[in-house]
């Protein structure tokens, strides 16, 4: 596996080795020692699988008092992915990056705790699948506007505004929600 830090260097793409032949593929998905070397010393207590239609955002969600880093794939299809820095202390605090996942690429994202998370659909429908440092919990969740004017994300909309779910189309403004320290 390749680690390759982003612009937000603690946000990190995973370029896995891919074994293909007339068969399929075989690609080693998670190592916990190479994940620990290069992205730090983090255990997964639960995986999520989402299934979305194109045009479906989901985020910007976060939780602040039991954060989760994810590490994120997508098994079908393709999304935007993107990951917005939560964290008042950082040089990096109120940025974003995002990159393209796709079952082609079959590239693997690691954002860590104190991140927003969302993506995008813009194949016909995607497969997201995640792993999360840290349970869910309900009550602790959070939601920033996908369309912030002071985050000016650059979402790779087709067909007009994305939809999203009456939590997320409540969100708050970047301005206004709760960071980490």
């Amino acid at each position: 596996m390749q680690f390759c830090p982003l612009s937000i260097p603690e946000v990190v793409m995973i370029y896995a080795d891919v074994f293909s032949d007339e068969r399929g593929f075989f690609i080693e998905t998670f190592r916990q020692s190479e994940f620990e070397e290069h992205c730090g010393n983090y255990t997964f207590v639960q995986d999520n699988h989402s299934k979305s239609a194109k045009g479906i955002l989901r985020g910007l969600h976060y939780q602040l008092n039991q954060p989760q880093g994810k590490l994120v794939r997508v098994t079908r299809g393709e999304v935007f992915d993107v990951a917005v820095d939560m964290r008042k202390s950082s040089p990096t605090f109120g940025q974003w990056v995002g990159a393209m996942l796709s079952e082609e690429n079959k590239q693997m994202l690691w954002v860590p705790p104190g991140f927003a998370h969302a993506f995008y659909v813009t194949s016909d429908e995607a497969e997201f699948q995640y792993k999360c440092t840290d349970y869910y919990a309900p009550g602790d969740e959070y939601s920033i506007r996908w369309n912030d004017p002071d985050l000016a994300i650059d979402w790779p909309l087709s067909g007009g505004e994305p939809r999203v779910s009456e939590k997320d189309g409540n969100g708050l403004l970047f301005r206004d929600a709760p960071c980490f320290k």
